[in-house]
């Protein structure tokens, strides 16, 4: 059990002599109240001291400056290692003094730490950071001087479990450094994940703890002792965000988002104008319930009864649609609020992407008063396609499917709009989320995870608001339903703010990835790869096992499509059991190859595609299949897509359902073959094997994060 009142007396101690980082010794004695595994040590006040001190010790020893004011202590010449004497303990002392003086005069020189030396092990480093999104993260990596040149770290949410702990070291590029190589021992996982564990809890328990390092922890067989503890402390703590009940939330985005009344606050029979274009949006998208244009000056617009105000009218609102210029929107907006109306749909800009802060939080202010929930400002809208409702000026959209998709930028919004159309994906919904004033992406997580209609959620974001609020979501929401993001924006944060090796080491983009992946969250690398997978995931089974195949008409297809593979972190079945792979020779030439890709050769007939694909179909060792395709006049583009739908169909009917991608090479026909494989439920892509094997390795991740592997 952590000792917390002994954490809390040394840091109220440090609080009041105006300090913001701990000494060394102060930090052992909080490593000790955590139960983080640090090697004997003391401090001396003079060079006989120190050779007293390092001789009940045993030699050899470190010996470091303790200094409120020197951090970076090797920095300052204030470290020498493997003192092996008396005498050398002495003249160590007297060394570390005037360097440390010389280094900066007025500082505070507590004395010397004599400290057992630890011997072997691999040096690592365990810390934590305070990220303004994500809050308190603990990391580890590759530790030692080095530690800023090679950043090889991982991060997760603190306080971790242990099997995050476990996920850290094997999430590392020197992981297999961890397991022993070239004959050298492994190190201790469970001590090195009990390190872990203490310090993402001693972090989230003490807010006040900004940054943490442990560098090096030397992890060896037997055990993980770390040999330096840095602490930086911040006593100025930003308050929490605020966030409304779960439970609200979604009793609100329900009103929002399936409306039985909507108003448009500007609506206007003028074209052109962003109000006459929403409604008629709304009228010719066959949104059924009622409609209320709100114009002070016309009787009526587009036919439909026009009100003043949204307080004239009688019957209850759930959504108001915002078409007016910024300087009308707060007092349009409170009287929404004295409506009660659930949601204000934001379109106009000129906030805070314009400098206008002060205007955006006028109205965060009145939406928090009234408890009205705000999508936007500077938005396109949003479509909610199971209500026919298109509460947006872009263009309408009708086509009905099962994935979700969401965007901070209205270009980006206008793509999703274009690619869904030309892909012919049927949506549920495609919401614009733009400044993110109140509602943000993990609301849309707690909406789309009871929506019966939505099965994929897919989103972009140049930032998270609340970083830690969506990872918690998302890591609940992720076991559903499959979580797809791209994060836009891989700049760094500025490493000099940083005072510890763990805040230097820390890119924006690097902690993006690894919540992300402990949210259980897919992260798309580019657009078009965001709204590939938002198009294929959701039609593609979930897989029972991790063994894929590859069955290919051309050898060039199928090492590509094996590099794939690796590059998606998908399992070929390697080596082909005997029985499987005499089983495929039967069906292909003597010059083609089993194995793993089955090369069936491209001069075969439709048939050996047909057989072959049917055993992949057949055997339950197989848990997916990849299939790459070679434009012959043997086996032209459409004879083959109409025989793997019929064989994929037949098998289904026999309970073996398994998910099926397909790469296709050749002339133009080959387009065609694909769009009939894709409305079919194979994921197909005309001359790209990479695009089919990242889909299928999409499906994969969330299948594993899921617990369904």
């Amino acid at each position: 059990m952590a000792d917390k009142s002994k954490v809390r007396a040394i840091l109220d101690k440090v609080k009041a002599s105006g300090r913001d980082s701990l000494t060394a010794p102060e930090g052992k004695e909080i490593c000790d109240a955590y139960g983080i595994a640090v090697p004997q040590e003391g401090v001396c006040s003079s060079a006989a001291d120190a050779s007293k001190l390092a001789s009940s010790m045993g030699f050899p020893v470190v010996m470091k400056i303790v200094s409120p004011d020197i951090l970076h202590k090797t920095e300052a010449g204030g470290v020498i290692v493997g003192v092996k004497s008396a005498e050398e303990a002495a003249a160590a002392y007297d060394k570390i003094i005037a360097n440390a003086k010389n280094y900066k005069a007025d500082a505070n020189i507590v004395g010397v730490q004599v400290q057992q030396m630890i011997k072997g092990g691999l040096e690592v480093i365990v810390g934590a950071i305070t990220d303004d999104s994500f809050g308190k993260l603990v990391a580890f990596g590759l530790g030692g001087v080095l530690v800023e040149v090679l950043k090889d770290v991982t991060f997760r949410l603190a306080p971790a479990t242990s099997e995050d702990a476990a996920s850290m070291l094997d999430g590392i590029q020197a992981a297999e450094m961890l397991k022993g190589v070239r004959g050298g021992d492994p190190v201790n996982r469970e001590a090195l994940q009990k390190i872990i564990v203490g310090v993402s809890q001693l972090v989230s328990d003490f807010p006040e703890i900004s940054e943490l390092d442990l560098n090096p922890v030397f992890a060896s067989r037997d055990s993980a002792i770390a040999a330096d503890v840095r602490i930086v402390l911040n006593f100025d703590q930003k308050p929490a965000r605020f966030r409304p009940d779960e439970k609200d939330v979604v009793i609100s985005m329900n009103r929002i988002m399936k409306p039985k009344a909507v108003a448009v606050i500007g609506a206007s029979n003028e074209a052109g104008k962003i109000g006459n274009s929403v409604m008629k949006n709304l009228i010719n998208g066959g949104y059924k319930g009622k409609i209320y244009p709100i114009n002070p000056k016309d009787a009526e617009v587009m036919g439909v009864k026009a009100y003043k105000s949204v307080k004239d009218v009688e019957d209850e609102i759930d959504t108001a649609v915002f078409a007016v210029p910024a300087k009308f929107v707060a007092s349009a907006l409170k009287e929404c609020g004295e409506k009660k109306i659930a949601g204000a749909i934001l379109i106009p800009s000129g906030f805070g992407e314009t400098g206008n802060i002060e205007g955006q939080e006028e109205l965060q202010r009145i939406g928090r008063e009234y408890n009205i929930r705000l999508m936007g400002p500077n938005i396109y809208g949003f479509y909610y396609t199971p209500s026919n409702l298109c509460a947006t000026f872009c263009t309408a959209y009708d086509l009905k499917g099962s994935t979700a998709l969401s965007s901070q930028s209205g270009g980006i919004g206008m793509a999703i709009i274009g690619f869904s159309r030309s892909a012919k994906m049927g949506v549920s919904a495609i919401v614009g989320l733009g400044n993110k004033s109140d509602i943000d992406e993990d609301d849309l997580l707690l909406f789309f995870e009871q929506d019966d209609n939505t099965k994929v959620i897919a989103q972009h974001a140049e930032d998270l608001k609340d970083g830690r609020a969506f990872a918690e979501v998302a890591k609940r929401v992720s076991k559903k339903k499959p979580v797809i993001m791209l994060k836009a924006g891989r700049t760094s944060m500025g490493a000099a703010a940083a005072a510890s090796h763990t805040g230097a080491v820390a890119g924006t983009d690097k902690i993006y990835d690894d919540v992300l992946r402990q949210s259980g969250v897919i992260r798309a690398k580019s657009l078009r790869q965001m709204l590939e997978l938002s198009r294929g995931v959701p039609i593609l089974p979930t897989p029972k096992g991790e063994n894929v195949v590859i069955i290919t008409g051309a050898g060039g297809s199928g090492v590509l499509l094996s590099d794939a593979c690796v590059d998606n972190g998908l399992k070929l079945l390697k080596p082909m059991p005997d029985d499987l792979d005499a089983a495929f020779r039967k069906f292909i030439p003597p010059f083609g190859a089993a194995g793993n890709p089955v090369d069936i050769t491209g001069g075969e007939p439709p048939i050996t595609y047909v057989n072959t694909v049917k055993l992949g179909l057949e055997d339950d060792r197989i848990h997916a299949l990849i299939l790459g395709y070679w434009h012959t006049i043997v086996t032209p583009p459409m004879v083959f897509a109409r025989n793997m739908v019929a064989i994929v169909n037949e098998m289904k009917a026999l309970g073996k359902v398994k998910p099926v991608v397909a790469s296709l090479a050749g002339d133009v026909e080959v387009e065609e073959a694909a769009q009939y494989l894709y409305e079919n439920g194979i994921p197909a892509y005309a001359y790209s094997t990479e695009l089919p094997v990242e889909v299928l390795g999409a499906k994969y991740q969330w299948a594993r994060a899921a617990g369904l592997l």
